[in-house]
């Protein structure tokens, strides 16, 4: 069994990291520099950073932050937010994340993911995925899970890896926040139409909760979580330490 990762995310608006639930009703966290190298500090084998207003407002990503955040941490940095073009991969990549992150652009210009993965590989190329159940079917949504975009989510997963996603992180929207559990019925999935890394996003409410998903979904790479870590709710060190436990190899 591969070794799983445990994933701070960032959801930065407005300079500051924020949370809602069900993507709405944001309310203010942290400065995401000083969370950024706590976390960097304290077990964390990743981070992401997500300018999440970005798309929906047809901006390009805040870079100052993000050089900030960049330049305080010692661990691999996905960064994601108004990506709609190659050069958007490579300012971000030039103001120090490993990897870039796309939803929104890759949704308007597909060919988006296969140029990117041409020129910087596809491990380089992150598919972050808004999904929410429509009348049954797993949906994917644009825009900070504000559009429909009527598109069927398993579908679209395996048409970007086909063009060089090296990644893919599963963002439940029907789970999100509500810290009930990862949506195992979606990442199960997922996991199995792709051959690449999955990462489990929405839902984590306690330590129980990623022995579950990693005891019954061994095929999913990594546990993306926000709340739970900003909130002190769960704390890194000690989850790792309850995986191993639970004979679930993780990075201590």
């Amino acid at each position: 069994m591969i070794t799983k990762r445990i994933i701070p995310c960032l959801d930065v608006k407005d300079g500051r990291v924020v949370k809602g639930v069900n993507f709405e009703g944001l309310a203010d966290v942290s400065s995401p520099v000083s969370l950024a190298k706590y976390y960097s500090d304290n077990g964390a084998d990743e981070l992401v950073f997500y300018d999440i207003t970005a798309s929906a407002e047809g901006r390009k990503l805040f870079t100052d932050i993000l050089l900030e955040v960049a330049a305080t941490i010692f661990i691999p940095l996905t960064v994601g937010g108004g990506i709609n073009t190659v050069d958007d991969f490579d300012r971000v990549l030039k103001c120090g994340a490993d990897k870039v992150s796309v939803n929104s652009g890759a949704i308007k210009n597909p060919r988006l993911v296969e140029d990117a993965a041409k020129k910087y590989g596809d491990q380089c190329v992150v598919l972050s995925a808004d999904i929410k159940r429509v009348d049954g079917k797993f949906t994917v949504f644009a825009k900070g899970g504000r559009e429909n975009t009527g598109m069927e989510a398993i579908e679209w997963i395996k048409r970007c890896v086909g063009m060089g996603a090296g990644e893919i992180v599963v963002n439940s929207i029907d789970t999100d926040g509500v810290k009930q559990g990862f949506d195992l019925e979606m990442l199960d999935a997922v996991s199995n139409a792709v051959s690449v890394p999955v990462i489990a996003s929405g839902g984590a409410g306690k330590i129980d909760d990623f022995v579950r998903l990693f005891k019954t979904l061994p095929k999913v790479d990594a546990g993306l979580a926000a709340s739970i870590f900003h909130f002190s709710e769960v704390d890194i060190k000690e989850l790792k330490r309850t995986l191993r436990e639970n004979d679930i190899i993780v990075r201590l």
